[in-house]
């Protein structure tokens, strides 16, 4: 008899990548993005350190224990003061990639939104030759729409749509927003923060009514690619143990 031949050896899983490395990565796309963000990490780690240690003269001077436990608190303060900023930059980093590419707004709206908001990466609307595009989400504040694009462009798109949530919503708040090159546009990474000034207007029922209602204008054939680029949300260094 032949031999039975082996069966093949499951591909082992790729394990995820350390918490140093996975550091170091967030870092080195951030200094790639934003090479004047170096200076404010190394600022975030310097200024603890020397707190600590003119505290630590003023208050300790006559024990040496003292004062190597406050350069040791230094060091920790530095290091969390290192991370909190390279959080933060590496996030205004990511945004800063994705920024521009058709689909950067869906890609907010999918993870970013904040608490009693609801939105999908997809287009309500979309020009198919400029790749202009209008997205919508309903939360505590009524109804957005956000178009994606220049405004000379996205107006038009954004007026319809507008009409045709009124038509069917006649008393809920409806808000526009624009998001593209124009000088009064809503950054890409402060977009998210805009929905939070938005004065409350339905409670968490009527939400769930208006995003039923809402759901039957969406449009057919909306699909934009997910733009390339890290995810703003999932940048934050990771925190130490």
């Amino acid at each position: 008899m032949a031999r039975s031949e082996k069966a093949p050896k499951a591909p082992k899983p790729q394990k995820e990548p350390g918490r140093l490395k996975q550091m170091y990565q967030v870092y080195k796309m951030t200094r790639r993005e934003d090479p004047g963000s170096v200076w404010y990490m190394l600022a975030g780690f310097v200024l603890p350190l020397l707190l600590a240690i003119l505290l630590g003269v003023l208050l300790s001077r006559d024990s040496i224990f003292g004062l190597i436990m406050w350069v040791l608190a230094g060091i920790l303060g530095g290091l969390l003061g290192f991370m909190i900023v390279l959080g933060r930059r590496a996030e205004q980093a990511a945004y800063k990639q994705i920024e521009g590419q058709p689909g950067a707004v869906g890609a907010v709206l999918k993870s970013s939104l904040p608490r009693g908001w609801t939105g999908s990466e997809m287009p309500v609307a979309i020009s198919p030759r400029t790749q202009d595009a209008v997205y919508r989400a309903v939360g505590k504040g009524g109804v957005v729409l956000i178009g994606e694009g220049p405004a000379s462009r996205t107006q038009r798109m954004l007026d319809d749509e507008r009409r045709k949530v009124a038509r069917i919503l006649p008393n809920v708040p409806i808000h526009v927003l624009h998001v593209g090159p124009d000088i009064d546009s809503v950054p890409l990474a402060k977009m998210s923060k805009k929905f939070k000034r938005y004065k409350k207007a339905l409670n968490r029922a009527e939400i769930y009514a208006v995003s039923n209602r809402v759901k039957s204008l969406s449009s057919k054939g909306t699909n934009l690619p997910i733009p390339k680029g890290i995810d703003p949300t999932k940048v934050r260094a990771p925190r130490p143990r």
